[in-house]
């Protein structure tokens, strides 16, 4: 029996052990003061609330560092690449957005250009990251109108040759053909065959 009990409490010497038997006494104290047949609801005790809060304001700061570390170390990477001359080699990666914003950061506001071409002719042409259609949405709320701009143009640059690029109209304009030219009041009717 006694070495039952022993084994009960050979960790209330440390610091783990000590919190337990604390939580306890504070569940049993809390519990004695309810009204009789009280059931603990770990919903409704403002402490539990508190730590389950901090814990989970300590796993958004470490998200948000782990996520800061990654974009320097990618936007180290880019910088190497960009002064080695291989960057439009690179796939872009989910995230490069905010590499392209640090680097313009360490830069001192200015936007290198090769970056934003980059960029603008991955998102033109899906590669890396932007193969997925839900990041090329979201890049449009993450990159510089420039790039989504430069991003457009391309695209009408890179489309299928069997569409004429002069001919191309957005999705929902009002004709979909290439209407013939109006003839001027003035010209004469073409000779009938």
């Amino acid at each position: 029996m006694a070495a039952r009990q022993a084994s009960r409490h050979e960790d209330l010497g440390d610091v783990r052990g000590r919190a337990e038997l604390a939580e306890w006494e504070r569940l049993d104290q809390l519990l004695a003061a309810a009204p009789t047949g009280t059931v603990y609801d770990p919903d409704a005790d403002d402490v539990v609330q508190a730590e389950l809060a901090a814990d989970t304001a300590a796993a958004a700061r470490e998200a948000e560092l782990h996520e800061a570390m990654w974009i320097a170390a990618r936007a180290d990477e880019l910088q190497a690449l960009r002064e080695l001359g291989t960057l439009e080699q690179t796939e872009p990666r989910t995230g490069d957005e905010a590499v392209r914003d640090e680097l313009t950061r360490r830069a001192g506001g200015y936007v290198h250009a090769d970056v934003d071409a980059w960029l603008s002719h991955a998102l033109a042409v899906h590669l890396g990251h932007y193969r997925d259609p839900a990041a090329r949405e979201s890049a449009a709320g993450l990159l510089a109108p420039p790039v989504l701009a430069h991003a457009a143009l391309l695209a009408e640059l890179v489309a299928p040759a069997s569409m004429s690029a002069s001919w191309r109209l957005r999705p929902g304009s009002p004709s979909q053909s290439p209407r013939p030219p109006a003839r001027s009041p003035r010209s004469s009717p073409a000779p009938k065959a």
